[in-house]
């Protein structure tokens, strides 16, 4: 990185204000993933809207674990670690804690991130790190090759499962609420608009943002996804979450969200007497009784039921921001802990410690 671009270190250095473009956040590495591999995609939409933040380079870290989505740190001009297989957001955990002024991302992919890294993975959202965590899912191993994933669905063939998967797959969004995550969204690869809205407001949020991508690999598990991109399907299939608008969807969805009043057109209810939610034909429900998404709610459960919307062969699929509530974030709440014990402190640096290290329950050995 050139030194005309280089900032102060010192974290208690403000961040300076910079006018940067795409091209500056373009490493001089070659991108080495497959021809047709959905991460191009990311890249090329994440390179293209960094500059929006008006953040220095040196300012923005991306933290990985290991698999194809982590090689992503090489081919963004930033800071940036390749780190182990799953320990990705306890690694940028510690990061994000010690340098408040860095923004910090994370990239990891279903088997990473659900597999080994589960347990990390829950644990930063439910402090509410300030990490943005992209978990691109693809449904399958790629960089070992074409073995079933913890998002695989149930009897799944690959090589790891010759005569199908007997594992029930995660629902990524369903987990990262059940942690009490404070920014869930889901968007895909090829959608570029949607995917830089949702990457803007998951770089707004202060404290956890967690954000499945949907990613095809064109190798291993080609098309996992398709009748959510095909022209044909699209509408019917995808739900487009807009807060404060009704949720309705379909073919025949007005360009303006509203109802058409024709066939094909659907809505999202609550079901009479029962709970979560449920897909119905607009013609069949009274105007009243379409939910109006609303990110904002409290209460994680709303979120949850439109995260178990969609069927096994992808229909009713929300897209969108589920949840954006405020919490305060982990870190300011340890560097808080921090700022009050050194306004305590008193002595030197050596008597301090000592102290630390004598006090409480303490023996002597004769």
């Amino acid at each position: 990185m050139d030194e005309a671009r280089m900032a102060s270190r010192d974290a208690s250095a403000a961040p300076v204000a910079v006018k940067l473009t795409m091209k500056d956040f373009k490493s001089d590495q070659e991108v080495r993933w497959c021809p047709g591999c959905g991460d191009y995609a990311i890249l090329a939409a994440v390179q293209s809207f960094m500059p929006e933040l008006g953040i220095p380079r040196e300012r923005i870290v991306f933290v990985s674990g290991i698999g194809c989505s982590s090689r992503f740190p090489y081919y963004m001009n930033t800071y940036g670690l390749h780190s182990i297989h799953g320990r990705a957001p306890a690694i940028a955990t510690g990061l994000s804690v010690s340098r408040p002024d860095l923004s910090v991302w994370v990239v990891t992919g279903d088997g990473d991130a659900l597999s080994i890294g589960g347990n990390h993975l829950i644990h930063a959202l439910r402090r509410n790190v300030n990490l943005k965590i992209l978990l691109f899912n693809n449904r399958i191993y790629g960089l070992t090759k074409g073995q079933y994933s913890p998002t695989s669905e149930l009897g799944k063939i690959t090589k790891s499962t010759p005569v199908g998967s007997a594992d029930s797959p995660f629902n990524p969004l369903s987990l990262a609420l059940g942690a009490e995550a404070t920014f869930v969204a889901r968007t895909i690869d090829s959608d570029r608009k949607h995917l830089q809205s949702v990457l803007r407001a998951a770089a707004e949020h202060e404290g956890s943002a967690f954000v499945e991508i949907y990613q095809n690999c064109n190798i291993f598990n080609d098309g996992a996804f398709d009748e959510l991109k095909d022209a044909g399907t699209r509408d019917d299939y995808l739900i487009r979450l807009e807060h404060g608008q009704p949720i309705i969807f379909g073919a025949a969805r007005e360009p303006t969200g509203q109802l058409s009043g024709k066939d094909g057109q659907f809505c999202v209810v609550h079901p009479p007497g029962g709970f979560g939610l449920e897909v119905r034909e607009t013609a069949s429900v009274s105007p009243h009784d379409i939910v109006v998404h609303d990110a904002g709610v409290a209460d994680p459960a709303y979120a949850f039921a439109l995260s178990r919307l969609p069927g096994e062969d992808l229909r009713n699929t929300p897209i969108g921001v589920f949840r954006q509530v405020s919490r305060p974030s982990y870190d300011n709440l340890v560097n808080s802990q921090t700022e009050a014990a050194k306004a305590k402190a008193t002595g030197t640096p050596e008597e301090q410690l000592a102290g630390l290290l004598t006090s409480g329950d303490t023996w002597t050995i004769i």
